[in-house]
């Protein structure tokens, strides 16, 4: 499953599943480089030593550049989650009435919309943190008290849509047709848009309606991601049974669980991957492919179709044909149809690539088997392919390891994104912590010194915890009406294996991609200038949202960035080959085919659920699921269930095509690092970045900011000759 952002999503109006910002979902330079500053901290990142710096330092010194840095006050009991939620809703409500009595002759900018998006950044204050908490807690009562609250404030939210009361003051305000320009104009614009994508505009009779459906729909999506966070499976196998799986799993922490017994966790990411690479044993594989492909079909089965269902009827009501073109509209891609033609293109141009690449694969399997009418499985190609990088490339993912220690890539790539971003990171003592090893550092940029925000880093798997990699926003950007500006902090959620006895945390070369991406994310975050909360930071079109830090994804495939960070743990002194990396380089590309189909897999399939499911058929979901995944990829096994443990189904519904999408703009980005002076340290081209992209948010139309970085219209062709599709 790819890396997940989890952010705020568009909103139709407020609701909270809406409007708040959802989980995004994963070195030492030259003596040019920026230093990281830190506090002494045995696991903190190998970084240069100064002065310690506290958190109350830190918040004074934005006072200079009339910037509010604060840190969140993280609920620690079910009553004060429970209060918080109560107190949260309190003051809203005021705040909304206080706009719904307005005289229609009183009405402006600042008490109408621009109060609005205030009301929406205190509200997103209180629900990021019980996200937060809901996700990452160790306490299994506050897990299920923030689980609640959330339900309780999503269905809450969905009523904020239906204050005509307020619906009619902004709309007083909007037919005063004011002359607005810029953030204000796109403000008022879109939140006219939101009123209409709620139903305002329909009978009150139907409006009603479609406000029962979407309280209904958030009770049902935060059950179904909830079941997904709870579903846990062990499976127990002998040494033998594992064996060529790596020493990084067999002498984890809680895996050996008997003389001759390892407990695998199917749920855990990185333990599924371990086995599904490494382990020669086909049956252990498919063992451990089809439970992992069965997460939750029990509890979620049902829900799927309600979600379906549901969704099918709110977007119809409202006058769209399906739920994709309603979700669509407020995407680059803007309908189904354009997002079906270009995972379709993708797809069939694919097809020659993946012949190619399982034909290698089955002739591996023969060898390997004697038997010659073996035939590449799901729970085949990814050994397979690690076989053929083992065998025609000469790479072993698992001896790369030793490469990449957790905290020297973690300073590694501190440094680099330091220097091509212009900023400076200092680690502090957070005052609290919801996990022992919690990591927070302060942002400042480096020429003015302007703090900019804070960031926490969560890294190893624990009971209960959210799974994959995600970044969290906790506290959006925002211009507040005194003039001070609220600075952002967020959290990087991560499952990086952890150390072992004497050996440290060894990543991966995937992980060390899935590092600087969701990294990436966190900078999109902490370095907005945005107006508004609405457009801060990652608050772009989904279908962008990713471009930026899949762009940075390629830093860690260029020879000259992996030296200044990559060394054996061991001897530091000894850098990766260059023909290894010239060998990994070309093994990714050797199985780039089945990686991509794999993923226009997901997103066709998640298009055609949103596309070709209504209220009539919902119960025909996961046959029309498992036929598109198995028609596009390879045949999921039966009795498998892939969908009810799809988590982007409640966080990228109709939109993980998205991925592709920016993918493609990625791509082209990158290009103008390639071709800078600097190359991937140029820090001009960064500096552009960052003003031209990260900055903006979603504060004017991300089409201008690509093209502002670019220089030049957007190209597809980088992405297609990447991927193989086009020579």
């Amino acid at each position: 499953m790819r890396r997940q952002i989890r952010l705020k999503q568009e909103r139709a109006v407020a609701s909270l599943r809406d409007m708040f910002k959802r989980p995004i979902c994963l070195i030492t330079l030259t003596a040019m480089a920026v230093s990281c500053t830190t506090t002494s901290n045995k696991h903190s990142p190998d970084a240069q030593s100064t002065r310690a710096m506290s958190v109350a330092d830190f918040e004074r010194a934005g006072t200079k550049f009339k910037n509010i840095l604060r840190l969140p006050e993280i609920e620690t009991t079910p009553e004060a989650i429970n209060s918080t939620a109560t107190k949260t809703m309190v003051e809203a409500n005021a705040a909304l009435d206080q706009i719904g009595k307005l005289n229609n002759t009183k009405v402006n900018f600042e008490n109408t919309v621009g109060a609005l998006d205030e009301n929406s950044r205190r509200i997103s204050d209180a629900m990021n943190r019980v996200q937060l908490i809901k996700e990452t807690s160790p306490d299994a009562k506050l897990r299920d008290a923030a689980t609640e609250v959330v339900k309780r404030l999503e269905e809450w939210g969905v009523s904020l849509d239906y204050r005509e009361d307020v619906f009619r003051a902004v709309k007083a305000y909007a037919d005063t047709q004011p002359k607005l320009a810029g953030e204000r104009a796109k403000l008022l614009d879109e939140t006219m848009r939101d009123y209409r994508r709620a139903g305002l505009a329909l009978p009150k009779a139907q409006r009603d309606e479609v406000e029962r459906l979407r309280k209904e729909l958030t009770s049902v999506s935060t059950d179904f991601d909830s079941n997904i966070t709870k579903a846990q499976k062990t499976l127990t196998f002998t040494r033998s049974e594992l064996e060529g799986a790596p020493e990084s799993l067999l002498t984890a922490p809680g895996v050996k669980t008997g003389d001759n017994e390892f407990s695998v966790k199917v749920n855990v990411t990185w333990q599924y991957l371990a086995v599904m690479e490494h382990v020669k044993n086909e049956d252990v594989r498919r063992r451990v492919l089809t439970e992992q492909h069965s997460l939750a079909k029990t509890e979620n089965s049902p829900l799927i179709e309600k979600l379906l269902s549901l969704r099918h009827q709110i977007a119809t009501r409202l006058g769209y044909a399906n739920w994709a073109d309603f979700m669509l509209e407020v995407k680059m891609a803007k309908n189904g149809k354009t997002a079906i033609e270009f995972e379709e293109k993708l797809r069939d141009g694919l097809q020659p690539k993946m012949d190619l690449e399982l034909a290698e694969f089955r002739a591996l399997k023969v060898a390997e088997t004697g038997d010659p009418k073996a035939q590449i499985h799901l729970w085949d190609w990814r050994y397979f392919a690690d076989q053929l990088r083992k065998t025609k490339y000469n790479v072993d993912s698992e001896q790369l390891r030793v490469y990449f220690p957790m905290q020297h890539v973690l300073s590694g790539m501190f440094e680099i994104y330091q220097r091509i971003f212009g900023v400076t990171f200092t680690q502090l003592d957070p005052p609290y912590k919801w996990v022992n090893d919690l990591q927070l550092w302060g942002v400042k940029d480096t020429k003015t010194g302007e703090p900019l925000g804070f960031f926490y880093l969560d890294l190893f798997p624990r009971e209960g915890k959210y799974n994959h990699f995600a970044m969290f926003p906790i506290i959006d950007g925002k211009r507040l009406a005194d003039g001070k500006y609220q600075r952002p902090t967020v959290a990087l959620i991560c499952n990086f294996t952890p150390p072992s006895g004497d050996t440290p945390s060894l990543l991966d070369h995937n992980s060390v991609e899935t590092m600087f991406h969701e990294f990436g994310h966190a900078m999109h975050a902490i370095l907005t200038r945005a107006e508004f909360s609405r457009f801060s930071g990652t608050s772009v079109p989904r279908d962008f949202v990713e471009a930026p830090s899949q762009m940075l994804e390629n830093w860690v495939w260029d020879k000259r960035v992996l030296d200044s960070f990559a060394a054996d743990y061991r001897d530091p002194s000894k850098k990766i080959p260059p023909a290894i990396l010239g060998q990994l380089k070309a093994a990714k590309f050797a199985t780039y085919g089945c990686h991509y189909r794999r993923q226009l897999s997901f997103g066709l399939m998640d298009l055609a659920l949103h596309t070709q499911i209504n209220d009539k058929n919902a119960s025909e979901a996961l046959p029309l699921a498992h036929r598109i995944l198995s028609d596009t990829f390879l045949p999921l096994p039966e009795g498998a269930a892939f969908i009810t443990y799809f988590g982007h189904i409640t966080g990228y519904d109709a939109g993980y095509y998205g991925y592709a999408w920016a993918d493609a703009i990625a791509a082209d980005m990158a290009t103008v690092f390639e071709q800078s002076p600097g190359g991937f340290f140029d820090k001009t081209t960064g500096r552009r970045m960052r003003d031209e992209v990260y900055s903006q948010g979603n504060s004017r139309d991300v089409n201008v900011s690509i093209e502002k970085f670019l220089g030049r219209p957007r190209s597809i062709e980088p992405f297609l000759k990447e991927i193989g599709a086009k020579p």
